[in-house]
């Protein structure tokens, strides 16, 4: 089993920024594949970036690139996500999630595990 807690939401201002972390225990970080979704309100829940458990291949939603960094530390057994020139459309919870031994997928159903969220709400 592996436990994700993220934290590092809040209200920003258009253009300001936010690092979200994703914290895991039970398990190394090193064997899994973490991805970044969020659900806005009346929305659905939908990706946006995401990391190969080897840490070599990145994948981001075409809203986010240039935009966002996801990162994964194993020796912190944390993820990142560095979140810049946000806007409005960015408000959400953001939740992050594992996949063991995988390439970093885009779809929801790929991942094991799941946090509880972090909101972030940016003001225009």
């Amino acid at each position: 089993q592996v436990q994700l807690v993220e934290s590092g939401g809040g209200l920003v201002q258009t253009g300001g920024s936010l690092r979200l972390s994703c914290a895991a225990s039970g398990r190394t970080l090193r064997n899994y594949a973490m991805g970044w979704f969020r659900q806005g309100p009346g929305k659905e829940r939908e990706f946006v970036a995401a990391i190969s458990w080897r840490g070599t291949n990145t994948h981001y939603a075409d809203s986010m690139k240039g935009r966002f960094t996801i990162s994964k530390d194993n020796a912190k057994n944390t993820v990142y996500l560095q979140m810049n020139s946000l806007k409005p459309e960015d408000t959400a919870v953001y939740y992050c999630a594992a996949k063991p031994f995988s390439t970093g997928g885009t779809s929801i159903n790929e991942y094991d595990y799941w946090g509880q969220g972090t909101q972030v709400t940016v003001s225009s």
